[in-house]
């Protein structure tokens, strides 16, 4: 059997950033048809729906989500091509939490949070998680983001379905970084 989280990663470069890859396309809210998803998916590899729906059923992550009839697919958050995932604007904790290397730290320290090519900046409200999304890229540095004061500032919020806390932009302001991390 295949390596699901190798293809896992094939999906998800799929839903989230080139859908031309395996020959589809995703509608404004994100959402690929499945048949032809596990079509183009095939033309390079063997793949079939068992295998897609084993993919979402035990991705950690809950990076994706099936319509309720399992005709239609779509990532949860992370895109770099422009969908509408619907989201509802929330109020956010007090804190929230984001992960990076250490590298990156000037950059941030100087402009904030940027999206990076993404659709949103993602956070976490578990520090933990943030350390470990952090050290996939080098030393894992943390930020504690003062969300509750963004939010009151009149600055947008959102969470995806799998509980990753969304919005535009961290202004540096709103940022700090957290000693022994």
């Amino acid at each position: 059997m295949q390596d699901l989280n190798q293809l896992s990663r094939y999906l998800s470069l799929i839903l989230r950033h080139k859908p031309e890859a395996a020959g589809i396309s995703l509608d404004e809210h994100g959402w690929a048809d499945v048949s032809q998803l596990i079509d183009g998916i095939r033309r390079s590899r063997p793949f079939d729906l068992k295998t897609l729906e084993e993919i979402v059923r035990t991705d950690q992550k809950q990076r994706y989500s099936f319509t309720d009839d399992h005709r239609l697919i779509r990532a949860n958050q992370g895109h770099s091509v422009p969908v509408d995932v619907e989201l509802d604007q929330l109020q956010p904790p007090e804190f929230l939490w984001h992960g990076t290397a250490e590298r990156f730290t000037p950059s941030i320290e100087a402009q904030g949070l940027l999206p990076m090519g993404r659709l949103y900046v993602h956070l976490s409200s578990d520090p933990d998680v943030a350390v470990t999304v952090g050290a996939r890229h080098g030393k894992a540095v943390v930020y504690r983001v003062r969300s509750g004061a963004m939010a009151q500032e009149g600055i947008p919020f959102y969470r995806s379905v799998n509980g990753v806390w969304l919005t535009l932009h961290v202004p540096a302001k709103f940022l700090e970084r957290q000693a022994g991390r």
